[in-house]
């Protein structure tokens, strides 16, 4: 996160796209895992050695190349037209012959293609495609740590409930250690103060419904669904909704963003980064609702359209 001394500069090579070799290497470097997508760098940053994408890229084909390319734009594209490039990118990559270039692009393409809601049927394409390239090529990695294409692939299936075909030892392992970070996620307390000084405290809000949203002002993701959430907190604030945005940014950065946006539900900081680590926070943003008992009883691991949001909300009886 921003404790790495990132900023919201250093992120234009991401959005804006790479038009040269290099261009795309720190492109396909900075996307090499969930943490690097979201936050550039959360905790260490994995860069795309582990798929051997980045550190090989002037070995990597003609396609490979081009499809790094249209990668590096897609977050410069209107949604629907995003849609459809998604999924024809899915398709491209699946074709592609086997090895760590096709698995490093499939799992780019993963951790892209959660960042909204681009159709059920196009998330199914790329996490099937994600799932053909980690079977042909085995975990490079060993240890306890999965390899990062693992981690994703079993997100994708617990959170995004979409179909995964594999039962390779890597995959299993990435969903126990999914599940145990879960459990830790649902005994989570915690207190922090608001850009006003005044402490919320999680444990006291039950009889509320509340959403605790990790994100930061540099994040695109995050800037793009906060106004959503503006229109929700307003929607439901009188139904007993509750928004508790985190940002591990100091007062300084987050102030004026709050403040030229107009948002209004509580902004809380956590610079020393206490309330992400008990979260295991490993990428932005990221969202948790609980239900009026205290219950954790969905989470989200990218931004959401207020159609998702409205979704998840109607779980805890919010329509």
């Amino acid at each position: 996160m921003s404790g790495e001394g990132e900023n919201p500069n250093s992120k234009k090579s991401v959005s804006g796209g790479a038009d040269n070799i290099s261009g795309i290497v720190n492109f396909m470097a900075r996307i090499a895992n969930r943490s690097a997508l979201k936050a550039i760098a959360l905790g260490s940053l994995t860069l795309l050695v582990v798929t051997g994408f980045a550190g090989g890229l002037q070995n990597r084909s003609a396609a490979e190349t081009d499809i790094g390319k249209q990668l590096s734009g897609l977050r410069s594209m209107a949604d629907a037209d995003r849609s459809v490039l998604t999924k024809k990118l899915a398709l491209q990559i699946r074709a592609l012959p086997a090895g760590a270039g096709k698995a490093g692009l499939a799992n780019s393409l993963a951790n892209l293609a959660t960042e909204g809601d681009f159709g059920r049927d196009t998330l199914q394409e790329v996490t099937t495609t994600l799932a053909v390239a980690l079977t042909e090529t085995p975990s490079p990695r060993g240890g306890d740590q999965p390899y990062p294409g693992y981690d994703e692939l079993a997100q994708l299936a617990k959170y995004e409930h979409m179909n995964v075909s594999m039962d390779s030892a890597e995959y299993r392992k990435a969903v126990a250690a999914l599940d145990a970070v879960d459990d830790e996620r649902k005994k989570v307390d915690f207190t922090l103060s608001d850009l006003a000084g005044h402490p919320w405290t999680l444990s006291a809000l039950k009889g509320k419904v509340v959403l605790v949203n990790f994100w930061a002002t540099w994040c695109p993701p995050c800037r793009k669904e906060m106004p959503d959430l503006q229109t929700l907190y307003n929607q439901f604030k009188s139904k007993g909704f509750v928004i508790l945005s985190i940002s591990d940014e100091d007062a300084g950065k987050v102030n004026p963003f709050v403040a030229d946006h107009k948002y209004s539900w509580p902004i809380l900081l956590d610079p020393g980064r206490n309330v992400n680590q008990m979260y295991r926070i490993q990428g932005i943003p990221k969202s948790f609702l609980y239900d009026r008992k205290g219950h954790m009883i969905a989470q989200t691991i990218d931004m959401r359209t207020k159609a998702q949001f409205l979704d998840i909300l109607s779980r805890a009886g919010l329509k």
